[in-house]
């Protein structure tokens, strides 16, 4: 099967056009406290010659309505990405996807639609439970994330079977650096893998 690659935490347009280059099927752009973080205009910026075909994801965590608005319209996402629980207080219109991320140990996720499954704390490179993470993965698109890289990413997909797959800190050469070849090597692991399955 073709494997969903998502490249999170992305702030420079070298590391865009490489995601772009090696085949990434969706690009996250981090709007919270992080290293990694951006602002709307910038993420707007490096993202503005993405392909049609590939989505651009505004990942947040516990955003004020305000806060979600305000990347909304200087960002224009074709995907919002926060907690599960955050979408209640939100205004997001139907041209927005939602991803809702849910938690290893938390909420159990709602199958209806694409969703992220990771460990306690996003951008930390925690692993999950890969059987626990499978499970999940049979009942819907699930984006698995956490602790991947591209050393062990065939064989969490293998284990796991999800949906897609998503990866930050593994392919940054420090905390909010991203690595032009690390994405490629990450992008060409998945990719392999999935036409495994």
């Amino acid at each position: 099967m073709s494997m969903f690659v998502k490249i999170c935490g992305l702030r420079e347009q070298q590391h865009v056009d490489a995601a772009l280059d090696a085949g990434a099927d969706a690009l996250g752009f981090v709007f919270a406290r992080s290293p990694r973080e951006v602002t709307p205009a910038h993420a707007a910026e490096v993202s503005a010659h993405v392909d049609a075909g590939v989505l651009r994801v505004a990942v947040m965590l516990h955003p004020s309505n305000d806060e979600w608005q305000a990347v909304l319209n200087g960002f224009a996402p074709d995907v919002l990405q926060t907690d599960a629980g955050d979408f209640a207080s939100l205004d997001v219109p139907n041209s927005v996807a939602r991803w809702p991320v849910y938690r290893e140990g938390g909420l159990a996720p709602d199958y209806s639609g694409a969703f992220l499954y990771e460990g306690a704390r996003s951008g930390h490179g925690e692993t999950v439970d890969w059987s626990r993470a499978a499970a999940h993965a049979a009942g819907g698109r699930m984006l698995l994330a956490g602790g991947l890289t591209s050393g062990n990413v065939a064989e969490a997909i293998a284990t796991v079977r999800p949906w897609g797959v998503d990866v930050s800190s593994a392919v940054e050469s420090a905390p909010g650096v991203k690595d032009s070849a690390m994405i490629v090597e990450f992008i060409n692991a998945a990719k392999a893998a999935g036409k495994q399955l």
